[in-house]
């Protein structure tokens, strides 16, 4: 097994597509089935269905993608860990985080960054913490900036970054703002909820600080992005339990402070492979993070410490 024999199957199972993996790689299409050949006849096992309107996984392409990525991962990573101790540092810096992450201002960060390492190709995505902690364990992205988890294992750790408690926000003129208190998840039982999809920090945050409480809500409005949250509850058509740092952005909203969830604070971290596996790009931009962070008490001038 060559490692361009992985790379193709990657390749072709990201696109769904030989032609335009071929045309991706720049790779003849018939070199490309080839090199796919080559590698079901080694596992004996079909890796693709193949149709004349697309091409799918089979089980066993399933099984061997997860390794592929992995495996290519590495291999970058350590032609990336050579360049650096011959004080380059090159390559790509795959990163993910979730919108409005608590406690780093990404765009900043990753400005500074491309300052000190103009040769390292910044790739970023966006998504739930779910979704991006599946991809990091799989070698897909460097590290990603993510909702707390305590499932460190071989495949996954994590580094705390921040935390705050969780807001409710209502439009001025519902009853809860007139009331100007501290409120409890059972203040909130009734009421029409605006908020993320499942896979998201802030979503997972206040559904743990209500079964905590033992108090069910429905979410009804449920959107993906933080505009749509904060316009829907600007229009009075629901409310919305969020981080803290989210009352900045909309202050024509009201903000009230919830007690009672402590267990369920919103807390970010830093989600990232083992140790021997993370790459000298994510070590370079953990660093900048800290630097940023020992920074952040006299408010520099170029600080990528968000505020919370």
């Amino acid at each position: 097994m060559e490692l361009r024999h992985l790379q193709h199957f990657v390749a072709v199972a990201e696109d769904r597509h030989f032609t335009r993996a071929a045309e991706r790689l720049m790779v003849s299409q018939s070199g490309l089935s080839a090199s796919i050949r080559t590698l079901e006849r080694e596992l004996r096992a079909p890796l693709f269905v193949r149709t004349t309107r697309r091409v799918t996984l089979t089980e066993a392409g399933r099984a061997l993608l997860a390794e592929a990525e992995r495996i290519l991962a590495q291999v970058r990573a350590a032609h990336e860990a050579v360049a650096a101790v011959q004080g380059v540092l090159r390559g790509t810096l795959a990163l993910g985080t979730e919108q409005c992450i608590a406690g780093v201002h990404v765009a900043r960060l990753l400005a500074g960054f491309r300052r000190r390492h103009p040769d390292v190709e910044i790739r970023l995505r966006q998504a739930g913490s779910g979704a991006l902690a599946e991809e990091v364990a799989a070698g897909r992205l460097d590290l990603a900036f993510a909702y707390r988890t305590r499932a460190d294992n071989d495949q996954l750790r994590s580094v705390p970054l921040a935390g705050e408690p969780m807001t409710a926000l209502c439009h001025p003129s519902h009853r809860l703002a007139s009331a100007g208190a501290v409120l409890a998840p059972a203040d909130l039982a009734g009421e029409v909820f605006v908020d993320f999809h499942p896979d998201w920090g802030p979503r997972r945050s206040t559904d743990a600080a209500f079964a905590a409480a033992g108090v069910r809500r429905t979410v009804a409005l449920e959107v993906n992005d933080v505009h749509s949250l904060l316009d829907l509850v600007g229009e009075n058509l629901g409310v919305a339990v969020v981080p803290r740092h989210f009352r900045h952005k909309r202050p024509s909203l009201t903000a009230l402070p919830l007690k009672g969830t402590a267990e369920a604070e919103y807390e970010t971290v830093a989600l990232l492979p083992p140790e021997r596996a993370t790459s000298p790009a994510a070590r370079a931009l953990l660093a900048l993070l800290e630097e940023g962070t020992a920074t952040a008490a006299d408010r520099a001038a170029e600080s990528w410490i968000a505020d919370a």
